[in-house]
């Protein structure tokens, strides 16, 4: 079996599919070609649900998001679903927000499938922490301002906060939430409350909403905003002024 660019696509086969940070378009042309032609795709929360046109009528689609305080699927029970189904004989294509290796237990699933002997392939997409930010005119590196940049999620996974690692640019994803308690941690760390930053909501999107600030004002001005949202944290916060274009309608 083959998708429409020659490369195989194989039956009892699990891809493990990056969707990208929110815009449709911004799926690899590797990532829509499994969607293609697959025969069950498994979907997180985060995914834009119009990917899942890009599967056939007859397709099994399988909502497993996961979202705090809600009951959810357990990680467990998502690995021996695409267990079963590639035993089964399906192409199951695993979608997932961003990149399956960023924050997204693209690693854990990978292994569940290596441990189980059932084949498969990583299709990486578009991380939110670089692209979220970029969309909104912050690049997260930039010659004479920024020389490296840092990751990390808004929360453990034990619902505490994470540490917060030092470098020019620290990008929080999922940071919504807990806004006001990493930004207490930053503060306690030694960083400046002039320090810039801004929230990034929806990014990609249409709905996207960009709120500037400084570590001092930040909390209060991003109130309200809606997740998924992404925090920026540096010097690269000012370029927004000249690099900032509207998202694509």
């Amino acid at each position: 079996m083959a998708d429409s660019g020659g490369r195989p696509v194989t039956r009892g086969f699990v891809y493990i599919v990056g969707a990208g940070p929110g815009d449709t378009e911004l799926i690899t042309v590797r990532g829509a070609r499994c969607l293609e032609q697959a025969d069950v795709v498994v979907y997180d929360r985060l995914v834009n649900a119009a990917l899942l046109n890009l599967a056939r009528p007859e397709t099994e689609r399988i909502g497993v998001g996961k979202a705090a305080e809600k009951p959810s699927m357990r990680q467990e029970a998502i690995n021996q679903l695409l267990v079963d189904r590639a035993r089964a004989g399906r192409v199951v294509v695993r979608l997932k927000g961003g990149d399956p290796f960023v924050f997204g237990r693209g690693g854990e699933e990978a292994r569940a499938l290596a441990d189980a002997g059932v084949p498969f392939e990583v299709v990486p997409g578009v991380t939110a922490a670089v692209a979220v930010p970029a969309v909104a005119g912050i690049p997260v590196t930039h010659r004479g301002v920024s020389r490296s940049f840092a990751v990390v999620t808004g929360h453990t996974h034990d619902g505490g906060l994470p540490d917060l690692p030092v470098a020019d640019t620290l990008v929080v994803l999922m940071s919504v939430n807990p806004l006001k308690q990493i930004v207490a941690g930053l503060l306690a760390q030694g960083r400046p409350a002039t320090t810039l930053a801004a929230v990034v909501s929806e990014g990609t999107t249409p709905r996207q909403r960009v709120v500037t600030g400084t570590l001092a004002d930040i909390a209060d001005r991003a109130n309200g905003l809606e997740p998924p949202a992404v925090l920026v944290v540096g010097e690269v916060v000012r370029l927004r002024e000249a690099l900032a274009t509207p998202p694509s309608p």
